[in-house]
Order: C-alpha cells, then sequence, then structure tokens
C-alpha cells in the first residue's frame, strides 16, 4: 500500500533542493528555460526563415516577435512547473505519487501552449503525444502489463508505412506537408492518377518504349571503339544497357527508365540524401575536432551511422518501387491497393536504421491524418482545443516519468529536461520518493541532497544536512 500513501515532506525536501524559497526556486528554473529557449528558437527560426526564402519585413519586422513568442513558452512551461509543484504541495499537506509529475505539469502546460503560437500547437501536440505513447508503453513494460515484441519498431513502421503509402496513392488521401514529402521520396512517378488520366499515362509509356527501342536500333559508332575501357566505362555502359534494353509495362509512368533502372536510380538518390543528411548533422562536431583532433575528421563523413541512414531511405524506395512495378506486370493495372502490400514490404527497410522514436511519431501522425479523415466524412467528433488539452496530458505524463522513473524515460527528453533546467531537474530528491514503488532514484547513483535543517518538514538525518 506505499504505493497509494502519502509523504508529508514540504517541496524545498523533494522538489527545489538548491534554495528554501520557492518564489527564487521558480524564478531560477525560468530565467535558466529562458536563456536555453533562446538559444533554441534563435537559429531555428532564422534558418526556417532563409529555407522559406523570406522577404526583408519578415526579418524586420516579425523574426523577433515570433522568436519572443516561441521563447515565453518553453520559458512558462518550465517556470510554472515549479509553481503549481509548490501550490499543489501546500493545498494538498504533502505529495501523493501523481502530485509531483503528472498533477503539477498538467496545468503548467495547459498555460504555457496557450501562450504558443496556434500554427505550431499542432506539431507540439503530435510530437508530446507520440513521446507520452512511448513513455506510458515502457512504464507497462517495466511493470509486466505487457510484453515487448522483438523488431516491434520495424513492424509498427511497416504499418504505418503501407497506410501513408495507401493514402498517398489514394484520391484527396494526403494533402500539404505530408503529401510534398512522400512525393520527394518516392518521386512523381507514383503521383496517383484517376479517371481517364491513367489510361493516357499508359499510352505515354507506350509511346516511349517505342521509341527508345527505335533510338536503340541505331548503331552507335562510340561502342565501336577500340580504345582501352576503363572500369568507370564499363560500368557506365552497363548501367545505359540496363536502362534501355529492360524491361518496362505499359502502365509504368517512368517515362526515361525500364523498371530495374528506376529502382536502382530511387536507391542511389535516396541514399544519397540520408548519407548528407547524416554528414550535416556532424558538421558541428567536426569544427570541434578541425584543430584539436584533425585525424578524427575523416571518420565523421565514413561514419557507420552515415551510411545507416542512407541505407534506410534507399532501400525503402527502391523496394516500394519495385514492388510496386512488379506488382502492375503480375495484375496487368495500376491500382492504388498496389500501395499497400508495396509500402508493406518497403518498412523492412527500417532493419537498417532502427528507430523507436520515427515509426512512433509517424504512426501519431498517421492517426492524426485518418482522425481528421473521419471528421470530414462525419464518422468522428470534432473536439474544440483538442490539441491544447492533449499537449498538456502528454506532457504532464512524461514530467511524471522524469520524476517517478526516469529509467522509462526518452534519453534525449530528459536531456532536454537537464538543459532547459540548467540541470535542476536531477537535483530532486528522489530517494524519499522511493517509497511509491517505481525506483525513482534507481539511475541517480544513491544522490541526495544536503538540506536546511531549518526549512524541513521532516528533519533528514544528520549526514545529509546543512547548517545555516
Amino acid at each position: 500500500m506505499g504505493a497509494l500513501s502519502k509523504i508529508p515532506h514540504n517541496c524545498y525536501e523533494i522538489g527545489h533542493t538548491w534554495s528554501p524559497s520557492c518564489t527564487q526556486s521558480a524564478l531560477d528554473v525560468a530565467r535558466g528555460a529562458l536563456e536555453v529557449s533562446f538559444k533554441i528558437y534563435a537559429p531555428l527560426y532564422l534558418i526556417a526563415a532563409i529555407l522559406r526564402k523570406r522577404k526583408k519585413d519578415y526579418y524586420l519586422k516579425k523574426l523577433i516577435p515570433e522568436i519572443l513568442w516561441s521563447t515565453s513558452f518553453l520559458t512558462a512551461n518550465g517556470g510554472l512547473y515549479i509553481v503549481f509543484f509548490c501550490i499543489i504541495r501546500k493545498l494538498l499537506g504533502g505529495f501523493y505519487p501523481w502530485s509531483a509529475g503528472f498533477g503539477s505539469a498538467l496545468p503548467a502546460s495547459y498555460i504555457a501552449i496557450l501562450l504558443e503560437r496556434k500554427s505550431r500547437r499542432g506539431l507540439l501536440t503530435i510530437y508530446m503525444t507520440n513521446l507520452a505513447t512511448e513513455t506510458l508503453f515502457r512504464m507497462a513494460v517495466t511493470r509486466g502489463i505487457v510484453k515487448p515484441i522483438r523488431y516491434g519498431e520495424v513492424l509498427l513502421f511497416c504499418i504505418t508505412a503501407s497506410l501513408y503509402m495507401f493514402f498517398f496513392r489514394s484520391k484527396d488521401g494526403l494533402k500539404g506537408f505530408a503529401f510534398s514529402a512522400l512525393k520527394f521520396i518516392v518521386g512523381k512517378e507514383e503521383i496517383p492518377s484517376h479517371s481517364g488520366a491513367a489510361d493516357h499515362v499508359c499510352a505515354k509509356a507506350h509511346e516511349g518504349t517505342a521509341a527508345v527501342e527505335t533510338e536503340d536500333s541505331q548503331p552507335s559508332a562510340g561502342r565501336c571503339s577500340s580504345r582501352r575501357k576503363t572500369l568507370v566505362t564499363y560500368t557506365r555502359e552497363l548501367l545505359e544497357l540496363i536502362c534501355k534494353h529492360g524491361p518496362r509495362h505499359r502502365c509504368c509512368k517512368h517515362y526515361q527508365d525500364n523498371c530495374i533502372s528506376y529502382c536502382v536510380k530511387g536507391f542511389v538518390r535516396m541514399f544519397s540524401v540520408g548519407y548528407l543528411i547524416q554528414c550535416c548533422l556532424k558538421v558541428p562536431s567536426a569544427f570541434r575536432y578541425m584543430f584539436s583532433k584533425p585525424s578524427r575528421l575523416p571518420s565523421l563523413l565514413y561514419n557507420k551511422e552515415n551510411f545507416q541512414l542512407g541505407a534506410f531511405l534507399g532501400s525503402f524506395v527502391s523496394i516500394y518501387k519495385g514492388t510496386s512495378c512488379l506488382l502492375r506486370w503480375l495484375r496487368n493495372i495500376d491500382d492504388e491497393l498496389h500501395a499497400l502490400i508495396a509500402g508493406f514490404l518497403a518498412g523492412i527497410s527500417m532493419f537498417f536504421y532502427k528507430s523507436t522514436s520515427i515509426s512512433m511519431y509517424l504512426f501519431s501522425k498517421l492517426v492524426e491524418t485518418m482522425y481528421f479523415k473521419g471528421i470530414e466524412a462525419g464518422h468522428f467528433p470534432y473536439f474544440p482545443h483538442a490539441d491544447t488539452v492533449l499537449y498538456a496530458i502528454s506532457t504532464a505524463i512524461c514530467f511524471q516519468a522524469a520524476v517517478m522513473e526516469v529509467q522509462n524515460l526518452r534519453p534525449s527528453y530528459w536531456k532536454f529536461l537537464l538543459r532547459l533546467t540548467k540541470g535542476r531537474f536531477a537535483l530532486m530528491n528522489r530517494h524519499l520518493l522511493d517509497v511509491f514503488g517505481t525506483q525513482a532514484s534507481r539511475d541517480f547513483k544513491g544522490f541526495v541532497p544536503k538540506l536546511d535543517p531549518r526549512y524541513c518538514a521532516v528533519l533528514p538525518p544528520g549526514g545529509d544536512i546543512q547548517l545555516g
């Protein structure tokens, strides 16, 4: 029954152990959150403005206000948590298992998200919902309620990719950023055709095949050259031979390539994109080692992680395209139902880059897409302000884990909380929370803060006090 009991300690003994003043502690957290938030959002908004090619007026009139707007949201989220942490403790006269984390973070997060721009609330809600779902799953595994499935993240990604690609191929299935992203990944050749457009595409592809065959029938003097051929020459000629003489179904819309080269080119293109993305992410560390350890620079380019992301993206595209072409050959039609099979098989590519975060995020976005489609069709009700409520609940769940069982929280988010609070989140007196049965202090190596007994509701052991 220990997990249902209340401990009588005050907020200084449990939470803000670095200062006995509730007001000063809240200001300390808010001050640190303000500094960190500005450092996060200033470059983020600046880079976004450059990529979107904003005009001069935006930089002069809107950039700074938008940065401060988002900064105030994150600052409030951190500072108000301490405020409600202290208020709820005084109202309840102590701490329950839910009050230090969930109960304190719920009102703080709700107020904070109202300070953020409406255009960003949806994105933040999706991220936090994804994180909260993953956290709840880890909690359930720890308690033995559910058993994890081996390669579960890959299976989830296969299912998610299958449905995403089906919506992509369906009429009015996807819109906005999701449609544009998939168009970039799999190519415009897989954009769906409806009504009479499909027949036109098949006819055009057939004409393109005939033109290529006519062109190939003409002799080429360059091929008869007797000069010495290098490995590059042999490779180029082999690729040209595959591109011009391979099979292509009449309903395939990749006019310039046959089905084999279409898949190969898709792999090479997205492999390069994935490799470059990982290299760009390592640029900051490359500058750090440029002068101190220049011998480590080549390892930043030829790193296993760089090739893993490239192999993931490249194989996803090539498997999807290859399966789609194969099904067109087998069924002699171009059907959006092919995307269900092709997308599921393409999801196997996640074995190259296994990531629970990616799978959960995409699944959360898929649920959101399906829910809004249900609203448009009249099958689901619409709840006003659902994004703000969902954000507050999701954030409160994550804070509950951060306080009571940090071992079940995603490590990257825990590092973010430490950065946002300048390390103060790790100063909580978690060994007192172990009475609730969640092993709150397990990952803190027996840390016990030194407290001033004059401000303690329950006197700590002699070795843990700090005289005034």
